[in-house]
Parts: structure tokens; C-alpha cells; sequence
């Protein structure tokens, strides 16, 4: 992950909007929470059965072990199988009155070691005293940088060093042009060069800005940065950040009408992954950010304001030396060891310029994902780089607030665009509970995930469920998953097996699937089914995948193939051809074609015959339900007439009811009288004998 981090910033902003958008895209499988138990490939983890808002902390890969927070608990669990081996401790209630403690854990993976330490400190300046305002750190050579609120009231926000040897430094206190009621989201270490003291850390987070009339105030979506080394001013900004720059975070859309319509309320995020969200409108989007595109912004004009109710312009006058917000001792600033040393100019235009004027747009200035009018938000994210035959692909896992997770593979289009597609939409928990973090393995191919319900460890892939067959595994396009020659399994990059066959980038069974009974998808078993005239019927047919398109053919009498014309009467859903007042012309047999990524299957053929409505009135009638059938010595008629009198279709009906009837009277003790208007079914023979009669040839 840390090599994704120098080239590419991916960030998720859920934004309620009243963009115009299609139709909600469908994953190619979803599985119910039940369902993905029994693919055995996830694992399930709680210690009660009340939500105690589990949180995961910390994924140690070398000791094998995850470590979750809850309400009074800190979790160890095995990394392998979440559900194995459990570890816990459990941490008073000092609500309002953070503590630090120190955590033994033991120094080897084999070590069945969990417990707090005697030592603790004060958590003042380093988390909120209220637990439900979020706070977010980084840890780097044991000094820990924290963005929070440092006081009881929740007033006086701050981005601050502490557990350090060195002094304690805090962003400008009560400085609304540094932050304003910020909510912090993240914060990651990002290197800026081969200087290692040129690294910063960037902290995510959205504030309130008023607008230039000053009585209203947006939510902007921002990233700040700050130089790890620095240690504040000489005679201004004394233990204060003398790095600090900030920049706002664009992700938008374009309305028909021009309008850019902003996804502006960030959330959370995961690992350089925001998130956001908005009560305004509704919909959801995921933007893409490189990481270059970030730096130029930062090392590009100023804001400046002339006064309160001025615009914000690009500052026009003398930038001091050193650049602001430039790292001492770096490749820039060789000479300069401390931030101390820095002249009085720079320090005072960064207090008064902490903001770029530049905003920061995503690649293509365009989501990547759009999400309109779905029922359902995106709280979390995780993304994995995956390896595949045609190249390396992003592979994004899509927390929502309905307690599920979509697995979405980005797909480029041409140069200038992306797509994407979703593989999977799993339900990790039986609530829907919304998915609070998310962390990802790459290493042991795991994705967590917790809730306030619990913690769910679930695979990467589940290759067998897209099918048993080259072509369905081909279609999938998920970039874990190959045809083997045998089965959809694992694919691997280092394998050298000729067999193995994938195609992420276009899904294409015609170029990958050759030698492997294509001919099979064009051919489908037939079945009869029986319609009644005047009546309603459905011929059922359900795709495989929802990006499949379904065209229905009709053929008669062995003639051509022709696409059935839907109007008010035949109505295709999505689970089949609704036929409404079936008449005679609608007779034949149809064919369910699928198509997807150019390759077409069969997927059903059904013979579709229509029964006479009076013939069938009369042998259901509710007086005589097929009981006739048992007693043919009390009709008035041979039982031979019924050859002549109806078609071939409609006697395989009478003889299947004539079996079942039969059945039913083996099965009672004393045989009943017939009931019914024989009358009318002897009419009904002898009209059809004589007009079969007419139809018959001479000498036939």
C-alpha cells in the first residue's frame, strides 16, 4: 500500500444530490449473510449480543493479530480466523476523562499475552474527552500527532504533537483561518521526495467556512499538511506549527444546465481513502486523486482576502524565503535545522496564509463512481492493487450503511477515462448495521470489517460462485479469479499454467474460452409449457449477471427467428416474458438470449403451447375436478373419442391429470360418484371431432 500511496489519492465523498442519474448499477452476485457463511469464507466475531460500537484499531501482520476496540474492550483477535483464539481486556468507563494505557501484548506471535499495563497517563491533548468526536492520529518515532478537540467544552480544535522529547506544538488556537469547527477524518504520512525529512503528514477533515456575506456557513471537505520535524516559531507562532498549509477537496459533477453540484462533506476515510457525506441531497461518489496533482497545489499560489467581505484572491506580492510550509533541513533547506531558524517573514505570512488558492481536483475532474437515488450511503473504503494477466487493477471495497460491502473493480476505458464494475455485494453482518472501519490484507487476502453489531473477516474472492463453466468465469471479470481448465479458482500472477484463462480489462469467452464447449452456451434444454387463451402466462427467464441484456426470439413451425415485439400485452421483466391475454398467435417457441460483452448464450427455450380456455373450463370445473378420469365407465362416450377430439398438446394435459386423478383414488377407500354436466363435454368432443373432420384430407 505504501507504493499506491505515491501515485494515487482515492477518496469517497457520499453527497446527497439532485443530480439527473440511471438506473442503479447491480452487482453480478449478492450474497445474503447466511449465504456467506456457508462459502465458507468469512468468519464472524462478538463478545455480547448488544451493539457495543467495535472499531477496528490496529492490523499487526507479523504477530498475526488485529486489534478492535468497543465499548470497555480492547479485542485481540487472530488474524488468520478472527473467530479463533480471541483475546480481550477489559478498560473502564472514563467517559470525559481520557487516559492513556500501555497495552502487553507479548513479544512473539506464539505468546498468548493481552493485558493492560500498570502505567497510564493523562489523554489530555492527545484524544477528546468525548468519545462520540472522532480523533485521529499517526505515530511516528514515538511521538504521536493527533487531530482532535483538546478541550472539555469541545470548543478549541487542534492538530498537536505530544508523547514527545521535544516540545509540544498545537495549530493557532482560536484562528478560524486555520481551522473552523473542523471534524477530522484521517491523517497518513506521505513521503514528498528522497529526503526523508521532506515527509509530511496530511490530515483529513471537513469544517465550516462562511461565505463571503458572513452569515452563512458551508461544509467543505479539506486536507491540511505539516512538517513532522517542526517545532514552531522563535518569537511568533511559539509552539505553533510553522508548516501548516491546507487546501480544499473538490469533487463534483456537471448539471445540465452547468451547475457544478460539489460532493462536499467528508466523513471518513481509510488508509488515504476519504469519505463523505451530505444531508442536502442524496446520492453518492467516488473521486480519484494523484498524489502530484495534491503537491502542485501546495506549491502553487496563496489565498489571500483583503478584508472580511472581500473574494478570496491568489496573493500577488513577495513570497518570503524559505518557501512557506517547506520542511528545514530538506532538499530545499539544507542549511536549516529547526524551524526556528526560519525568518520572522515566513512565519508571520504563514499565520496569515495558511490556505491554497487552488482547489484540488480529482482525475478527470469527474467522479470515478456516481451514486444517485440509491438506497443505501457508502461509510467506508478499502482498496487493494490486484496483479491480473492484462495488467494491475484497483480492486475498491465499498462499506455502506446498510451493514453490507460492495467489492468494485475499476476498469479503464480509454485514455481519458474510467470505469467500473461491481463483482460482488456482500452482507458482512445480519443487521444493517452500518460499517463503521474497514482494513484490508493484501498479504493474507482478508478484508475486516466491523460494525456495532461485530467484527466479520471475509476472503477477497469467492471464485466459484460466478459459475462452473470458462465462460461464466471469463464474464466475471474479477481480477482474483481465472478459468483453471477445470473450475473459476484463485488466479495466480507467478503461475505458468497454459490453461489458465482471464480477461479483466474486456470479459471477452470468445478469445479466452476457445476449446471449452462454447457451442454449449448457444444450446439450451427445451421444455413445453402450456398457456390458456384469454389468459395470463410467464415464461420465466433470470440472467446470470444484472449486465447482461436479455432479447426474447419467437420461431414458428421451424421458420426463422423473429424478436418478439413488446407492446401492452407482452411485457418483458426481469425475471422473464409477461404474456397478458394469451391468444393463438402467440404459440411457438421462444428463445431467451443473454448478451453480455458481445458473447451471447441461450438461456432458456420454451414451447409454448395455448390450450382452448372452454376445454380447460370444463375439465377444472369445481363440481368435477378430474374425477371423471377414474370412472370412464359412467360417460355416455368411449373414451376413444377423446383421440380425435383434441390436439396431441392437449392430451398430454388430460393424461398427466388422468395419472394424477388415479393416484388420488388408490388412495380413498370407496371410489366417489361423478359429479359434473357431462352435456357439455360431450358437446365440446363432438364439435371438435366434426370440425377435425373438415380439416382431414380426402381419403386420409
Amino acid at each position: 500500500m505504501a507504493s499506491l500511496a505515491l501515485h494515487v489519492l482515492i477518496g469517497i465523498f457520499i453527497y446527497f444530490s439532485s443530480v439527473k442519474g440511471s438506473s442503479q448499477p447491480q452487482a453480478r452476485v449478492f450474497l445474503t449473510f447466511n449465504e456467506l457463511q456457508e462459502t465458507k469464507t468469512s468468519e464472524y466475531h462478538r463478545i455480547s449480543h448488544n451493539p457495543l460500537d467495535y472499531r477496528i484499531l490496529f492490523m499487526d501482520e507479523d504477530q498475526d493479530r488485529i486489534y478492535v476496540g468497543s465499548k470497555d474492550h480492547i479485542l485481540s483477535l487472530n488474524i488468520n480466523n478472527i473467530s479463533q483464539e480471541p483475546l480481550s481486556v477489559t478498560s473502564n468507563n472514563i467517559s470525559f476523562s481520557p487516559v492513556c494505557v500501555y497495552v502487553n501484548r507479548g513479544r512473539r506471535s506464539e505468546e498468548q499475552v493481552f493485558k493492560i499495563d500498570s502505567k497510564c497517563e493523562s489523554g489530555k491533548g492527545r484524544c477528546s474527552f468525548n468519545p462520540n468526536v472522532n480523533t485521529v492520529s499517526v505515530m511516528i518515532n514515538e511521538e504521536l500527532f493527533s487531530g482532535m478537540y483538546i478541550d472539555f467544552m469541545g470548543t478549541d480544535a487542534a492538530i498537536f504533537r505530544s508523547l514527545t522529547r521535544r516540545n509540544a506544538v498545537r495549530t493557532d488556537q482560536h484562528n478560524s483561518k486555520w481551522l473552523s469547527e473542523p471534524i477530522f477524518v484521517d491523517a497518513h504520512v506521505i513521503p514528498d521526495g528522497t529526503d526523508p525529512n521532506d515527509a509530511k503528514i496530511y490530515f483529513f477533515f471537513k469544517e465550516k467556512l462562511t461565505d463571503n456575506s458572513g452569515s452563512t456557513k458551508q461544509i467543505h471537505s479539506m486536507i491540511a499538511r505539516i512538517c513532522p520535524n517542526d517545532t514552531g516559531g522563535q518569537r511568533s507562532l511559539v509552539n505553533k506549527w510553522t508548516t501548516f498549509l491546507k487546501a480544499r477537496l473538490v469533487c463534483s459533477v456537471m448539471d445540465e444546465d452547468g451547475t457544478e453540484t460539489y460532493f462536499d462533506e467528508l466523513d471518513c476515510n481509510t488508509n488515504l481513502f476519504l469519505l463523505s457525506s451530505s444531508s442536502i441531497f442524496k446520492g453518492s461518489a467516488v473521486c480519484v486523486y494523484h498524489l502530484s496533482d495534491i503537491q502542485t497545489v501546495f506549491n502553487g499560489p496563496f489565498a489571500h482576502k483583503e478584508g472580511p467581505n472581500h473574494q478570496l484572491i491568489p496573493y500577488q506580492g513577495r513570497i518570503p524565503y524559505p518557501r512557506p510550509g517547506t520542511c528545514p533541513g530538506g532538499a530545499f533547506t539544507p542549511n536549516m535545522r529547526t524551524t526556528k531558524e526560519f525568518p520572522d517573514d515566513v512565519v508571520t505570512f504563514i499565520r496569515n496564509h495558511p490556505l491554497m488558492f487552488n482547489p484540488i481536483y480529482p482525475i478527470h475532474k469527474r467522479p470515478l463512481i456516481i451514486r444517485i437515488g440509491a438506497d443505501y450511503k457508502y461509510t467506508k473504503i478499502a482498496v487493494d492493487r490486484v496483479n491480473a494477466a492484462d495488467g494491475r487493477y484497483h480492486v475498491l471495497f465499498l462499506g455502506t450503511d446498510q451493514g453490507t460491502v460492495q467489492k468494485v473493480v475499476v476498469l479503464p476505458t480509454n485514455f481519458s477515462a474510467s470505469g467500473e464494475l461491481i463483482l460482488e455485494e456482500l452482507e458482512v453482518f445480519q443487521s444493517n448495521s452500518p460499517i463503521t472501519t474497514m482494513k484490508i490484507s493484501s498479504k493474507k487476502q482478508q478484508l475486516y470489517v466491523s460494525s456495532d453489531e461485530g467484527v466479520t473477516q471475509v476472503s477477497l474472492h469467492r471464485c466459484h460462485i460466478y459459475g462452473t463453466a470458462c465462460a461464466d468465469c471469463c464474464l466475471a471479470r474479477d481480477p482474483y479469479c481465472a478459468w483453471d481448465g477445470n473450475s473459476c479458482s484463485r488466479f495466480y500472477p507467478t503461475g505458468k499454467r497454459r490453461s489458465r484463462r482471464q480477461d479483466v480489462r474486456h470479459g471477452n469467452p470468445l478469445t479466452q474460452c476457445r476449446g471449452f464447449n462454447l457451442k454449449a452456451y448457444r444450446n439450451a434444454a427445451e421444455i413445453v409449457q402450456y398457456g390458456v387463451k384469454n389468459n395470463t402466462t410467464f415464461l420465466e427467464c433470470t440472467p446470470k449477471s444484472p449486465q447482461a441484456s436479455i432479447k426474447w426470439l419467437l420461431q414458428k413451425d421451424n421458420d426463422r427467428r423473429k424478436e418478439v415485439k413488446l407492446n401492452e400485452r407482452i411485457i418483458a421483466t426481469e425475471q422473464g416474458l409477461l404474456i397478458r391475454s394469451v391468444q393463438d398467435s402467440d404459440r411457438g417457441l421462444y428463445h431467451c438470449i443473454a448478451t453480455e460483452n458481445s458473447f451471447k448464450q441461450t438461456l432458456a427455450k420454451i414451447n409454448f403451447k395455448v390450450l382452448d380456455s372452454e376445454m380447460v373450463a370444463i375439465m377444472t370445473d369445481k363440481w368435477s375436478p378430474w374425477t371423471w378420469a377414474s370412472s370412464v365407465r359412467a360417460l355416455q362416450f368411449h373414451p376413444k373419442d377423446f383421440v380425435g377430439a383434441f390436439s396431441h398438446s392437449e392430451m398430454q394435459m388430460i393424461n398427466q391429470y388422468c395419472k394424477d386423478s388415479r393416484q388420488q383414488g388408490q388412495q380413498r377407500e370407496e371410489p366417489q360418484k361423478m359429479r359434473g354436466d357431462y352435456s357439455k363435454l360431450k358437446a365440446l368432443i363432438n364439435s371438435r371431432k366434426s370440425r377435425n373432420r373438415r380439416n382431414q384430407l380426402p381419403g386420409s
